[in-house]
């Protein structure tokens, strides 16, 4: 038991949470279609967060044409790549599912304002600064096996 313990806390990002239920997010993930790799990003509000350790996951709601579509994305999986803090939010549940029965205006969360919230969303930008060089090597990786491919 304590070997998977210690697995398990080797594979943990140590920035991977730096937002809350509330904020609103853009997830940028890798996608794999075939051979062919891109990054997708993915804007929407945080609703809730699931499970612990490892199996840790995140739920994000965006309205899409007038449809809310929600995705679950696991928290340390090596795909996703970074979370930008757009808004930080003012809530005071740790599961915000009364916002799916919201419409329009009433479906907004208010903004966290304040020292704290610049905290916030200052360490989240320094996480982010990390992830870009990793990001701009991902995109040159796939730049380089889409010319590959075209010879």
């Amino acid at each position: 038991m304590d070997l998977i313990k210690t697995i398990e806390e080797q594979q943990k990002k140590p920035d991977a949470q730096t937002f809350k239920v509330g904020d609103t997010v853009r997830v940028h993930f890798e996608i794999i279609e075939g051979k062919a790799k891109r990054i997708q990003k993915y804007e929407g509000l945080v609703l809730c967060f699931k499970n612990k350790g490892i199996s840790r996951t995140f739920t994000v709601r965006k309205e899409s044409f007038g449809v809310g579509v929600e995705r679950v994305f696991p928290l340390y999986s090596p795909r996703i790549l970074k979370v930008e803090i757009l808004r930080t939010g003012k809530v005071r549940r740790s599961k915000i599912y009364y916002v799916r029965d919201k419409i329009g205006k009433a479906a907004k969360i208010k903004e966290l304002l304040g020292p704290k919230a610049n905290a916030q969303i200052a360490a989240n930008r320094a996480a982010c600064k990390a992830a870009d060089a990793k990001e701009a090597a991902l995109v040159s990786e796939i730049k380089s096996e889409a010319a590959a491919a075209k010879k």
